[in-house]
């Protein structure tokens, strides 16, 4: 059995669930999202928990237990707290601006690129610290989407840590050609 997909769903107070069918509707103070599932598994709702359960105990039937009860926990997640990465802009002369849902990179290359958030997800910068962009959401994978395309423009290089970076990644640094000649 899926250890994942065994592990109820504790809703919220704030968050209200309908099943209706293939499709479960989970609405929060932050917005509503909706899921259309696969036939190889059941949504129950009992006493405040989403309960997943598979039909059958074939190989396909397994992966979609648990990837139906992940989606639901994020759902569940998204509209009742959110979703939020953050971004480091690093380097000499690399910023980024906002204004409504558009982005503004300056990342050393000839022109600035400009981006988009779709809808459901905002962007904004930090008030503390001018180098760091929030991204944030009620759908993970959005969230997760629009920080990978602005991290995929620069992302951080080995030498001097240049680039775009999560903030709790690590860059795992190189020692340079002038170091490596001094060792040998």
């Amino acid at each position: 059995m899926s250890l994942i997909g065994k592990r109820p769903i504790i809703v919220p107070a704030s968050a209200e669930v309908t099943i209706a069918g293939r499709t479960v509707k989970v609405k929060g103070p932050k917005g509503e999202l909706s899921y259309t599932f696969s036939p190889l598994v059941d949504i129950l709702m009992e006493e405040g928990q989403i309960i997943v359960k598979r039909k059958a105990d074939d190989k396909q039937s397994k992966s979609t237990h648990g990837l139906t009860r992940a989606l639901l926990n994020n759902m569940v997640i998204g509209v009742s707290e959110g979703f939020e990465k953050r971004l480091e802009i690093i380097g000499v002369g690399y910023r980024a601006q906002v204004s409504g849902k558009k982005i503004t990179l300056s990342l050393g290359f000839s022109h600035p690129i400009e981006m988009i958030a779709p809808e459901g997800v905002n962007i904004a910068m930090d008030p503390e610290n001018k180098n760091v962009v929030i991204i944030s959401g009620i759908d993970k994978q959005q969230v997760g989407e629009m920080a990978a395309q602005i991290r995929k423009h620069r992302p951080p290089e080995p030498y001097k840590g240049k680039g775009v970076r999560y903030i709790d990644e690590h860059v795992h640094r190189k020692a340079g050609k002038a170091a490596a000649k001094a060792s040998a």
